[in-house]
């Protein structure tokens, strides 16, 4: 089964559930995600056969894959008893599946019909950007419902530029790319060296950008990620040296499953940090 028709099968699924209450679909998806990736007789784990297990030499499937590549992280942060490693597994993919399962309801999130399910700390800070219409440079990573962070700083009425990376899949990118200009963000700009242009732009006419930096980037600096060089990007430091930009650091947890909490960092000037000298923009 490719991956274009399990997404396919996956988002006919939610469509004929979308209806049902909101707290209903989780129990739905996650269980099969969970059965799918501790014992392998769900089609989830069909993702690509495409890899090959060393020691057996047989193809092995994404999902495993994923899994070793998961467990290769943990052993390498040192930060984790083993005996949780597929635990924690589990649940990394019961969150892939919640993400997955939450999509159709962005829409209800961007109308405020879900405003129950979400609570901003912080909203103080996004009030005064708005207010004083400051530039701020948003920074966060792919923290479980990533999508809804953006979308809370928009709705909060920043005019706001968001960077995305297209999804691998081409068939599906199409789709995601509307989800999010329509739900999330208005003002999308695609990754890469014209999108660069375009966020500078953006930051020109008064605009701030929110952006992840947990992503591989050609250009940026190493630095010490659990004992290991990291390529970083430095575009955040740079668009916040170069126009006075203000830093504004974002994160999303997920509690009780479907409930979100979003934390908004009070705003630091760009005074009050020290920036690296390599010029990237």
């Amino acid at each position: 089964m490719s991956l274009f028709l399990l997404e396919i099968n996956y988002l006919n699924g939610m469509e004929t559930i979308r209806d049902k209450k909101f707290t209903e679909i989780y129990s739905h998806i996650l269980g099969e995600i969970e059965r799918g990736s501790v014992d392998r007789k769900h089609g989830f784990h069909l993702f690509n056969f495409s890899t090959y297990d060393e020691e057996s030499g047989y193809p092995d499937s994404r999902i495993v894959v994923l899994r070793k590549l998961i467990k290769n992280n943990l052993e390498q942060s040192g930060i984790v008893d083993k005996k949780n490693y597929n635990k924690i597994i589990s649940k990394i993919y019961g969150n892939y599946g919640r993400i997955l399962a939450e999509y159709p309801f962005l829409k209800a999130f961007r109308n405020s019909k879900l405003n129950k399910f979400i609570e901003i700390d912080g909203l103080e800070n996004l009030n005064k950007i708005k207010r004083e219409k400051r530039r701020a440079v948003f920074i966060s990573g792919h923290f479980n419902n990533f999508e809804l962070m953006a979308l809370q700083i928009e709705k909060a009425g920043i005019n706001l530029c968001a960077i995305y990376r297209p999804l691998n899949n081409v068939f599906l990118n199409k789709t995601m790319e509307e989800i999010r200009e329509n739900f999330i963000c208005k003002n999308q700009i695609k990754k890469g060296r014209s999108g660069t242009r375009q966020i500078i732009e953006n930051i020109k006419k008064g605009n701030s950008v929110a952006l992840m930096i947990d992503q591989r980037v050609r250009e940026g600096i190493k630095i010490n990620f659990f004992g290991k060089p990291a390529s970083t990007t430095t575009i955040p430091a740079q668009l916040i040296k170069k126009y006075k930009c203000d830093l504004v650091p974002i994160y999303i947890e997920r509690r009780k499953n479907n409930y979100f909490k979003m934390f908004v960092s009070e705003p630091v000037s760009y005074t009050h940090l020290t920036l690296p000298t390599k010029r990237i923009v």
